[in-house]
């Protein structure tokens, strides 16, 4: 293989890698979403803090990501709380 066609092989990894978006339903409301884990600076869940008891919740009860309008919900914590102690899977 030519050093060209390397280069041009891995610029076409590297852009299928990038531009990886993934529709998806969240497991909480059941709502479609765009999961952008290629540019993880512009995905739906960016910039939303957790702290590691809310975010082992989370991982605990969902085995999948979450719609950022449920992870804005979950972030209030009565919500988290109710859904932690009186809601059942």
């Amino acid at each position: 293989m030519h050093e060209r066609d390397i280069l041009h092989h891995t610029s076409d990894i590297n852009n299928i890698f990038m531009s990886k978006h993934e529709k998806k339903q969240c497991p909480r409301c059941k709502k479609s979403f765009e999961c952008k884990v290629g540019d993880i600076a512009n995905c739906q869940c960016f910039g939303i803090a957790f702290t590691e008891n809310e975010k082992a919740f989370i991982e605990e009860r969902y085995h999948a990501c979450l719609c950022r309008a449920c992870l804005l919900e979950l972030k209030q914590r009565d919500i988290l709380f109710k859904e932690k102690y009186f809601h059942t899977k």
